[in-house]
């Protein structure tokens, strides 16, 4: 099973922010999406979670076209995805946050409750469950948005800026959380993030955007190497 971007262009006005992009995310494998603030990668995301339409191309799962589709069809796909910001319900307890997205989901409010413990376990965040969410680090914060996001059981998760904020340590921890998770969910995972030694190390492939453009695609060794990708990020983010 494959979620596909196929010669997608999306215009705001007269902003071109992505222009004829093709993406393949299949099941089993982690992705980065990679390139410069402004590159067009959340619009992309976007595109793919169903939350913006583009002006041309379509996007697919496996050969099902859901371009046209409402966004509340993309879940039912297995489509899921987390925000650069989290946003929790402050006042509820970190369980009910979980909990509220299992409900929203269709489950009871009974296997939500069963459901958010298991992922909370899952997430290391069990002895969280019952405080309020406001008493939250940053870091504990983005993992109640990754538990949210797999209340789909998602085929696709979609990551964007996962490691924003976080120390190396942090990072590293999630490195070996999302591979976790692939392993888990046997899904295919999508990451944005400007974490490159993160992303070199985590992702089997690494697409690279550009004002709005694809200007390379390859396995993390391929990417290293490719002299536009190093001349595009030449003095703000090392491949090295």
């Amino acid at each position: 099973m494959q979620l596909s971007a196929r010669a997608v262009t999306v215009r705001f006005g007269g902003l071109l922010a992505v222009q004829d992009v093709s993406l393949t995310l299949a099941s089993g494998e982690i992705l980065g999406l990679i390139g410069p603030n402004g590159a067009g990668k959340t619009t992309l995301v976007n595109v793919l979670s169903g939350f913006q339409r583009p002006q041309s191309g379509g996007i697919h799962v496996g050969d099902t076209d859901y371009t046209r589709l409402p966004r509340h069809s993309f879940p039912g796909a297995g489509i899921a995805r987390t925000f650069q910001a989290v946003r929790l319900f402050k006042n509820l307890t970190v369980s009910e946050n979980v909990e509220t997205s299992y409900v929203a989901h269709g489950s009871s409010r009974a296997e939500a409750r069963r459901r958010s413990a298991a992922v909370l376990e899952e997430l290391g965040l069990a002895e969280k469950a019952a405080l309020p969410a406001a008493g939250l680090s940053y870091g504990e914060e983005r993992r109640v948005g990754l538990a949210r996001a797999l209340a789909v059981d998602p085929k696709f998760l979609l990551l964007d800026e996962p490691a924003a904020g976080l120390s190396p340590p942090e990072a590293e921890e999630l490195r070996h959380l999302i591979a976790a998770l692939r392993d888990s969910y046997g899904c295919g995972i999508l990451v944005i993030e400007h974490n490159t030694a993160l992303v070199m190390d985590l992702c089997e492939r690494i697409q690279v955007l550009n004002s709005g453009r694809t200007i390379a695609a390859g396995s993390p060794g391929e990417i290293r190497a490719n002299p536009e990708v190093r001349r595009v990020y030449l003095g703000s983010t090392s491949l090295q």
